[in-house]
């Protein structure tokens, strides 16, 4: 069984030839030593996992082509992380573990006391890819661009239940009925006066605790998505 896994960013099939672009090709021959004949694992986000046997390796480049399907498409559950981003190795890792948890889209939010540089999507979105790669899922979670969290809820859809960490919040994590669901998570100074207050006037959101300590953004986030996928995802 091969264990190098490679997103692939079009649809696959089977018989089909895959050509590599240049950093593709730099990981698969430079960094992982594989070379014309070895076989990969590749997958697209649409079709599930297949096959690939390197037909063509080169420092600039290269092709695969595609032999059979070795898993199915497994979308994650209809889970969505909201979360204020920090400084940015931990905000790269709240993405990685995102990936790894489970969560089907990463929506970053500006709150009152989000304090952060620049967030780069393309280089988030590029941590998602390998993340997936590496903990063997079979579609990359998409991460959207940043939003002031009012904004977002304004048009929030109908039917997805948010799940809102408060660190005010006193008893066990509750998560409710099965369906779409949301989590959100704030910055390292917390939620505003304001934002408590119109957070629990909207009737699809529930604050849940995370316990009797104060957890940093990236552990609450690790925390909720694991409380939330023992009770209502595919963990179980």
């Amino acid at each position: 069984m091969a264990n190098v896994r490679l997103y692939i960013d079009a649809p696959l099939s089977g018989g089909q030839p895959v050509a590599l672009t240049r950093d593709q090709a730099h990981y698969l021959f430079g960094v992982m030593r594989l070379a014309a004949g070895d076989t990969l694992l590749v997958f697209d986000g649409r079709s599930g996992e297949w096959r690939a046997e390197v037909t063509e390796a080169g420092r600039k480049g290269g092709a695969l082509l595609c032999r059979e399907r070795t898993r199915p498409l497994a979308p994650p559950p209809d889970l969505w992380l909201l979360f204020a981003p920090v400084k940015k190795a931990r905000t790269d890792f709240i993405v990685e573990k995102a990936v790894e948890m489970g969560a089907a889209r990463i929506l970053p939010v500006v709150t009152d006391f989000t304090n952060a540089e620049r967030v780069r999507i393309d280089r988030l979105q590029a941590h998602a890819v390998e993340a997936a790669e590496q903990c063997g899922a079979t579609a990359v979670p998409e991460v959207a661009e940043p939003e002031r969290l009012d904004r977002m809820l304004a048009h929030w859809p109908e039917g997805r239940r948010l799940y809102w960490a408060d660190e005010t919040a006193e008893g066990a994590a509750a998560f409710g009925a099965p369906g779409p669901a949301a989590i959100l998570i704030g910055p390292e100074g917390g939620f505003s006066d304001a934002e408590r207050g119109w957070l629990r006037a909207l009737p699809f959101v529930s604050a849940v605790a995370l316990g009797p300590r104060i957890l940093r953004a990236d552990t609450a986030a690790v925390a909720a998505l694991t409380l939330w996928q023992a009770a209502r995802g595919d963990w179980r």
